[in-house]
């Protein structure tokens, strides 16, 4: 698939801590041109790449990372994210990715969405600022890559239409909604649906100077054990000449992924588009073409989500596949996982970064791998030594932050120092 050449992206110069870096135009495939991602300066032992993606996700959604409560003053919740961003550049990341409409609703003034209940405490409420302004003024001031991170389809996590301010787009069209596990859900079978959600982020990337649209990991809800997602009607009025509903599905999500790509592409040539997804496609026992895994969720037949045809055809620019797992683990080693990827991705044109699973570390709940600071580092290590991996981003900020056992900072000081 032909793809536009892209003009190098620049982005401000970092502060004394982090060094001057600038955005640089990445190596085209087969004639396709590729937005970079990161700042050029390979890290410490790196592989041949000289752009390497240094990356952190900020949740939004629950207040997972910011706001730490909903209903902050403006000047706090803008002291909260500007300390999350110094980290960032305290440990020498270039990238962050900033959720910005968590549940069918904004952190910026949309016309499409009401302001998101997480900022204000009250769906709906004006806090009185603009945070994704704010958020791409202070990153790029720091010399980050601010990336706009969208969830498609989920509405909520209650199932209470109720709940949603009088005006929700899911209020007025009650048919484009899905209760589904205890939450609700647009109904990606739905041509009216699929258009409306790209018009609103596209209002975000057409109004603020992002540099990236991301999309984390959900498309078709995550499977819930003895519920069906319940989209029969539009199935059977969208369904067309599909005899299988997750060949149906998967198509309603790969024109939700090529629609969005156009148009991003259109309006904004220098911003990239990629998708962070579950890092398992297939597992092998499934598809030869899969991965030496045993995980109980695969994207392509449990999200109806076909990673590795987006990025063996170009549809996206980056891929950033959660790889949540130790080295060595059963059923899902990280060294597996990220080969397969590296394989997938090879020759594609498409950037291929990892990311990680930060929140692991030091959590009493998890195996020994994750009590130990040096595991996070390896990981960096064994991704140096894949070409096809441009990078690795970290999930998520708070601990990024905090520095669980020294993980960071033994990351920091093996790869980015």
């Amino acid at each position: 698939m032909a793809r536009i050449t892209r003009r190098s992206l620049a982005i401000a110069t970092l502060g004394t801590m982090a060094g001057a870096l600038t955005l640089s135009q990445s190596s085209a495939a087969a004639g396709r041109g590729a937005v970079p991602l990161a700042a050029p300066g390979a890290a410490a032992g790196g592989g041949a790449r000289a752009t390497r993606l240094r990356g952190m996700w900020i949740a939004s959604v629950a207040n997972i990372d910011w706001p730490s409560k909903p209903g902050l003053s403006a000047d706090a919740a803008r002291a909260e994210l500007t300390a999350l961003f110094d980290a960032a550049a305290r440990w020498r990341l270039n990238t962050v990715f900033l959720q910005v409409r968590p549940t069918a609703d904004a952190f910026w003034p949309s016309p499409h969405e009401p302001w998101s209940e997480w900022l204000t405490g009250t769906q709906g409420r004006d806090p009185g600022w603009d945070p994704l302004d704010f958020a791409v003024t202070e990153a790029h001031e720091r010399g980050l890559a601010l990336h706009a991170w969208f969830n498609p389809y989920r509405i909520a996590t209650h199932a209470e239409p109720s709940r949603l301010t009088a005006d929700h787009p899911a209020r007025r069209n009650p048919g484009w909604a899905v209760p589904y596990g205890g939450r609700l859900y647009y109904n990606p079978g739905l041509p009216e649906v699929r258009a409306f959600t790209q018009d609103a982020m596209m209002h975000a990337v057409e109004s603020y100077d992002i540099d990236g649209v991301h999309w984390d990991d959900y498309f078709y809800p995550y499977p819930v054990s003895g519920e069906e997602f319940d989209d029969d009607a539009a199935f059977e009025e969208h369904g067309g000449d599909f005899g299988d509903r997750g060949d149906w599905r998967r198509h309603n999500i790969d024109l939700l992924v090529r629609e969005m790509a156009a148009r991003v592409r259109e309006a904004k040539p220098d911003v990239a588009f990629g998708v962070s997804p579950f890092a398992v496609w297939r597992n092998k026992t499934t598809d030869p073409l899969g991965s030496d895994t045993d995980a109980g969720v695969q994207t392509y037949d449990d999200l109806y989500a076909d990673t590795r045809t987006w990025v063996r055809e170009g549809w996206i620019d980056y891929v950033l596949p959660q790889a949540y797992w130790h080295i060595g683990q059963e059923g899902a080693d990280y060294e597996t996982v990220v080969s397969w990827w590296a394989e997938v991705a090879r020759g594609t044109g498409v950037e291929l970064h990892i990311g990680e699973a930060i929140y692991k570390v030091g959590d009493p709940a998890q195996g020994s791998a994750w009590q130990d600071p040096a595991e996070l580092s390896r990981h960096l290590t064994l991704c140096a030594d894949h070409p096809e991996v441009g990078g690795n981003a970290f999930y998520s900020a708070k601990q990024v932050k905090a520095d669980p056992l020294g993980a960071m900072s033994r990351v920091y000081r093996d790869h980015y120092a």
